[in-house]
């Protein structure tokens, strides 16, 4: 570190009134208390400039004892800290000699006290020691040689493949964000000389992309670089790897022509008019044109498709003799590409319908498990919360005083109604009161069917609708069948299913629950599977509870059933036909 001064270190406290020179040694800054040494391992030494929403500096890493860069993000905006982000993830999946490294804990925030306490987003990376395509234009004004301009081209799409093969797009390819390393030679794609490492820089703009995403409809956002960025991304479309073959076609015309891009479009097409203004290669320029083509189908289909172009661009030209034959091959093998590019796009599209087929049909049948799972979880808690009304309905009525008080105060309330009558009513009614509440109370903590979970309104609309069931079983229906039951079933079931405050269709689902639960119970009733009557001895023992359990459990069972029924089946099929 013999070139850095050690007695100078950089605060990078944006706000901080003297962030330069710090004595070396400093745990924090004199001016503003903001930390000098990051993580206990980083020191920055030298402020480089801006870029973007952030600040760039020189540090040095005390760890492996080498000069890293620190990006820091100075914009508060939520977008620039998105992009910042993002950029941090996308350089830390990747490992390749053609993008700055990232450690793993090269993302990190640093906390700030002064003027306010707020966090600072830093980002170390490896640092590039060379100059930018662009700096290096400047020294050829009227083109960079072929050669060098070839060598530069094969690197940069190497770089292109790495990251398309990770769905990542670059979105800010041009002649200042390639950058060479002359500390690092390598040996280049095109050619037998060592040269230069190329690497690509400033990934705030890149973004991670899948196959559906770019099926989809939904656009991107509107980060592009004037001259350089196709069309479908300056309007904010749907961009692919095709946008980065774009941004690096032209780059690589800036290149050979040392004119910015917009200085060569045709006034009247927009075209690039460049091929009369340098004498290249013609296979490279007819690649070239075909990268910047403003139809995305147009250009090359992937990294791997200009790479074999360029490796043939590279090849000695053929003797005199085999001229005619390459032509004659040329041709057929243009013919030949085109019926591959029809097979491809028919493959493309027979594999794109099987996909969307058995994505919906595995959402089909995700959706068919989760109604089961919910369907079979709201039976169970309402039946049990059904029998443990029934148990506890028939201990209040049966084992306690309770029992006789209601019986007496129903007598003396019927007696003022209907003068005369004798009273046949007994305390099994709280063996239906409280099994109503069991039964929604159960149902509601369930939560399913898109209940808005009102316990107190269903609770008591619970209890009044099997209360108002026992009436009609005392009052209205014979005794000797199991008609009865089925009386209170329809009423009861009915008048709980409209308090449970289901989002709509309240009707459809009181009528299905209803009908469906009675015709439920009838089945059982005939098929001898359930007593056709619910009538307690004077002193009933507890053997004769089995009786109030059977039907208020089935009850409970067939109502969460044909509640399930009606809300993923009956009303998504009325909704269908247009009943809102």
């Amino acid at each position: 570190m013999s070139h850095i001064n050690q007695s100078a270190v950089h605060c990078i406290n944006p706000d901080c009134q003297r962030p330069y020179p710090q004595p070396w040694g400093n745990k924090f800054c004199n001016s503003c208390g903001a930390p000098l040494q990051l993580l206990d391992r980083y020191i920055p030494v030298q402020r480089l400039g801006s870029g973007g929403f952030a600040e760039i500096y020189t540090v040095w890493d005390e760890k492996t004892q080498t000069e890293k860069v620190l990006k820091v993000l100075v914009e508060n905006s939520p977008k620039a800290l998105e992009l910042f982000t993002q950029e941090a993830a996308v350089l830390s999946s990747l490992q390749h000699p053609g993008v700055p490294k990232v450690d793993a804990d090269g993302y990190f925030q640093v906390n700030l006290f002064n003027p306010k306490p707020h966090q600072l987003p830093c980002l170390v990376m490896e640092k590039i020691n060379g100059q930018t395509l662009e700096e290096i234009l400047k020294k050829y004004p009227q083109g960079c040689p072929q050669d060098l301009v070839l060598n530069w081209f094969a690197q940069a799409v190497e770089i292109l493949q790495e990251l398309h093969k990770r769905q990542i797009i670059h979105r800010d390819i041009k002649p200042s964000n390639l950058m060479l390393d002359t500390s690092s030679p390598t040996v280049p794609a095109i050619g037998k000389e060592k040269s230069d490492r190329l690497v690509l820089i400033d990934f705030g703009g890149a973004k991670q992309v899948s196959a559906s995403k770019l099926r989809s409809r939904s656009s991107s956002t509107r980060l592009f670089s004037s001259g350089y960025s196709p069309p479908e991304q300056v309007t904010g479309g749907i961009v692919g790897p095709s946008a980065d073959f774009f941004a690096l076609g032209r780059t690589i015309i800036e290149l050979l022509t040392g004119k910015y891009p917009p200085e060569l479009e045709d006034g009247q097409t927009g075209k690039l008019q460049w091929r009369n203004r340098v004498n290249v290669n013609s296979q490279l320029a007819d690649l070239l044109d075909e990268m910047v083509q403003e139809d995305v189908r147009s250009r090359p289909l992937n990294a791997a498709t200009i790479q074999k172009r360029l490796a043939k661009i590279s090849q000695p030209l053929p003797s005199p003799r085999l001229s005619q034959l390459r032509h004659n091959l040329k041709q057929a093998s243009q013919k030949f590409r085109l019926l591959t590019q029809v097979v491809e796009q028919v493959l493309a599209q027979l594999s794109q319908v099987l996909s969307q087929t058995i994505i919906f049909i595995a959402q089909i049948i995700l959706k068919i498990l989760q109604a089961c799972l919910a369907t079979i979880w709201a039976i169970i808690l309402t039946s049990v919360g059904a029998c443990f009304g029934a148990i506890a309905g028939f201990i209040l009525a049966y084992r306690t005083s309770l029992g006789r008080r209601v019986v007496e105060f129903l007598s003396i309330q019927i007696n003022q109604l209907v003068p005369n009558t004798q009273s046949t009513f007994g305390a099994d009614i709280l063996v239906f009161v409280v099994a109503g509440w069991g039964t929604a109370w159960g149902l509601t903590v369930s939560g399913c069917f898109g209940q808005r979970r009102r316990f107190l309104v269903a609770s008591i609309m619970g209890m009044i609708s099997y209360g108002f069931g026992w009436l009609i079983l005392q009052l209205i229906t014979p005794k000797n069948s199991g008609e009865g039951l089925v009386a209170v079933i329809l009423v009861g079931v009915c008048l709980l299913t409209l308090s449970l405050g289901l989002r709509s269709h309240h009707i459809v689902y009181a009528v299905f629950a209803a009908f469906g639960s009675a015709i439920g119970y009838t089945a059982l009733i005939l098929l001898k599977l359930a007593p056709p009557l619910l009538e307690f001895s004077s002193q009933p023992s507890w053997l004769e509870l089995y009786k109030p359990l059977i039907f208020f459990g089935s009850v409970g069972w067939f109502l969460s059933f044909w509640l399930g029924v009606s809300f993923y089946l009956i009303v998504p099929g009325l909704r269908l036909l247009g009943w809102r």
